[in-house]
Parts: structure tokens; C-alpha cells; sequence
């Protein structure tokens, strides 16, 4: 069977079969027999939604604009208590 190249891409970027057939305006059947050709599961609404969370490697890298990355949970905390002692007019 010979596939199309747009309808294997979106199969194994883990698209529904649905949301393939919609989006390149197709039937749904001819999505299932490529995904079908090509051995691959049926996709779910799960399956898409744990493609997307995967990891892409960009976040890694990332630097914030000014350089800082940002603060840890207990400096945050940290930061906190000094704001709220100041703005009650404690001495910290």
C-alpha cells in the first residue's frame, strides 16, 4: 500500500485518526489503513495529549532575557516573608 506522506507524519506526531482525515480532508478509513500499513497503534485523545507533553529539549537551554533564571521555590518563599515584614513595617 502506498501512503501519503502528509497522513504518515500526522500519524506519527500522534494525531487522532479523526483529527487527520479533518484536517486533510480524507476518510477516516484510509487514515487506519496507513496507520494500519505502517504498524503503528491507534492514537487516542491520550496518546496526543502525551505527545504534546514530551520533551523537546528547547526548555533545557533556556535563559531568561535578563540573564537570571528564575528563583527556587524556598528563595521564593524567602523573598516573600522580607516583602511582607517590610511592607508591615517590621525591622528584618
Amino acid at each position: 500500500m502506498k501512503i501519503r506522506a502528509d497522513i504518515a507524519a500526522l500519524i506519527r506526531e500522534a494525531h487522532t485518526n479523526e483529527a487527520i482525515a479533518h484536517r486533510l480532508g480524507c476518510d477516516r478509513t484510509t487514515v487506519a489503513k496507513a496507520r494500519q500499513a505502517l504498524r503503528l497503534p491507534p492514537s487516542d485523545l491520550l496518546g496526543r495529549l502525551y505527545a504534546e507533553a514530551v520533551p523537546t529539549g528547547q526548555v533545557r537551554d533556556y535563559q531568561p532575557p535578563s540573564g537570571l533564571m528564575p528563583l527556587s521555590p524556598a528563595q521564593q518563599a524567602a523573598n516573600r516573608e522580607l516583602l511582607l515584614a517590610g511592607l508591615r513595617g517590621e525591622a528584618a
